[in-house]
């Protein structure tokens, strides 16, 4: 896995020197990056982790001592059970609740669920509404700032009441403000003045309600799928994700078993371990179009949430014990 990280961060690396200032600013940058494609790969890392210990000790003999004493191969790879556990365990609870905490730092609109490529927010008070559209959001400190911006303000009885343009609108706890903005009245006449509006939206509900399922801590995820179930908010997106996440240590364990099955083989010279390494490489991209295809499944609904997550592992699972059973029976 620290092979895997370190290519990506030297690639992301280069990548993202020219669009910073410095070169510490670049691996910060770089850093954030690296840690989103860490749950990609960690199941591979895991599987090739368990494939290159199981050779090892394959090629010291140190396989038939086991052997020997007596050990089945379930028991002789639990502690590689145990250990893609824990891998799993930790992903999920230290490294995505990190992950998120300082990629919220700069948010964009590639962290939003947006409408027609456009961000959009809606406000609904006893004093009237608030629509606005924007191009683009940057969060600045506690503050959001909305790039081509256009607002619409109507009163209780859906009337509009007026039309405001501006380059960028500050949304802050205070509500929306905005310099130099064009604003139409009902009549027809304009005028170019600075604009406020006291608002219930705040920054952090708008990014609570809009953000990406994967912008979202594991720790914060339940809370949140039970606030937007109660305002009737589109859920099964973040469902998948918590679901993902919670089972993520299975995962870990089904790519440990297919780990240990690959590494099956009464051989102890010329091991054709090359053959078998590409073998698991090739199998565990089909996997992982299986795990993305079950995701899909979840996602458009066919499937319920939990189960598009928990059928993949299990059908690993299932799979490598039946080789390494027969296997061993032979």
């Amino acid at each position: 896995m620290l092979i895997v990280c370190g290519i990506i961060l030297a690639v992301t690396f280069v990548e993202r020197l020219p669009s910073n200032p410095n070169a510490i600013a670049a691996l910060y940058e770089s850093w954030i990056r690296l840690l989103e494609y860490v749950p990609m790969f960690l199941p591979l890392a895991v599987f090739m982790g368990t494939l290159l210990t199981s050779y090892t000790l394959t090629k010291s003999s140190e396989s038939i001592i086991i052997s020997s004493a007596g050990l089945s191969p379930y028991q002789s790879a639990r502690p590689f059970f145990v250990g893609a556990f824990l891998i799993g365990a930790f992903a999920t609870t230290v490294i995505n609740p990190y992950s998120v905490s300082i990629s919220a730092k700069k948010i964009t609109p590639e962290h939003l669920q947006l409408i027609d490529n456009r961000i959009w927010l809606r406000e609904a008070s006893d004093n009237g509404f608030v629509t606005m559209n924007a191009d683009g959001i940057q969060k600045s400190g506690d503050t959001l700032v909305f790039e081509n911006t256009t607002i619409y303000t109507q009163s209780s009885d859906f009337k509009l009441t007026n039309r405001i343009q501006a380059e960028t609108v500050t949304l802050s706890e205070n509500g929306l403000t905005a310099n130099d903005a064009t604003i139409w009245d009902p009549d027809g006449t304009t005028k170019k003045t600075d604009w406020q509006i006291k608002t219930l939206l705040t920054p952090q509900t708008v990014l609570d309600r809009y953000l990406q399922p994967d912008q979202i801590s594991f720790w914060q995820l339940p809370e949140f799928i039970k606030r937007m179930e109660s305002i009737g908010a589109p859920i099964r997106g973040h469902q998948i994700q918590l679901w993902t996440l919670l089972f993520l240590p299975l995962t870990m364990i089904s790519m440990a078993a297919l780990g240990v099955a690959f590494s099956q083989t009464k051989q102890r010279r010329n091991y054709s371990f090359g053959i078998k390494f590409s073998l698991g490489i090739i199998t565990c991209f089909a996997l992982y179009f299986m795990i993305n295809m079950f995701n899909a499944l979840g996602a458009t609904g066919t499937l319920p949430p939990i189960l598009s997550i928990i059928a993949p592992p299990l059908i690993i699972i299932a799979g490598a014990g039946i080789f390494i059973t027969s296997f061993d029976t032979i």
